[in-house]
């Protein structure tokens, strides 16, 4: 059931596994002279001349790395405690803007909005890899919302750390008084970083910026 829940199949679940057969060896021997002739094509560090692109699903043997250990990086969101995390950091966030001078529960609710999601979304979508060398660089390519739950879609980790942000602009918008300004700001900020890169579409999906980010895949 995980399996059609992930938007990119394994290799491992795939109806196309080489099967050891007269006509398979045939076909390999066959595609031994074109293939040779072809240039070698790395998955992980595909140029892309489009500012839109994809990271390709990993190869067989990534694969086989990925899954010979637990993943550290990101197998942590599904332990007991992890999601009070996000409770406890929004708690600290407001306690911390409440005792600056000159902030009004408005903009202290506002900047507690903002630095829990610019601050994950720099977490969970913009750091790739993993800190941890036990994997041979399997998950360089991929950012930690990528490696959670094997990116199956719409479990319940993915779900909570989808529903945080939207409650956390609920609750600004409602002490921020309906200020419209606020209201626009929360609402911006809360779709576009905090909602929108943990849609399925958004996954792997790669956006660069001619001068800013970089056009290679890493």
């Amino acid at each position: 059931m995980s399996e059609n829940l992930r938007p990119f199949p394994s290799y491992h679940g795939s109806s196309n596994k080489v099967k050891t057969t007269g006509d398979t060896r045939l076909r390999s021997s066959s595609q031994v002279s074109t293939s040779a002739a072809d240039p070698v094509k790395d998955h992980r560090r595909r140029r892309s001349s489009s500012i839109i692109s994809h990271v390709e699903q990993e190869t067989f043997e990534d694969e086989m790395d990925q899954q010979l250990l637990p993943n550290m990086n990101a197998s942590w969101v599904n332990q007991r405690g992890a999601w009070i995390i996000h409770i406890v950091v929004i708690v600290l966030l407001k306690m911390f803007y409440n005792i600056l001078p000159g902030i009004d529960s408005e903009w202290s609710w506002t900047l507690t909005n903002t630095t829990y999601i610019v601050g994950f979304y720099v977490m969970f979508h913009l750091v790739k890899g993993t800190p941890f060398e036990f994997n041979g660089g399997a998950f360089d390519n991929l950012t930690m919302w990528e490696q959670l739950d094997h990116e199956t879609l719409f479990t319940p980790a993915r779900k909570f750390l989808l529903a945080v942000p939207i409650a956390l602009f609920l609750v600004s918008t409602h002490y921020a008084d309906y200020s419209l300004s606020m209201f626009l700001w929360n609402l911006a900020l809360t779709i576009l970083v905090g909602v929108v890169p943990k849609l399925a579409f958004a996954h792997r999906l790669r956006i660069s910026i001619p001068g800013i980010t970089r056009a290679q895949i890493s």
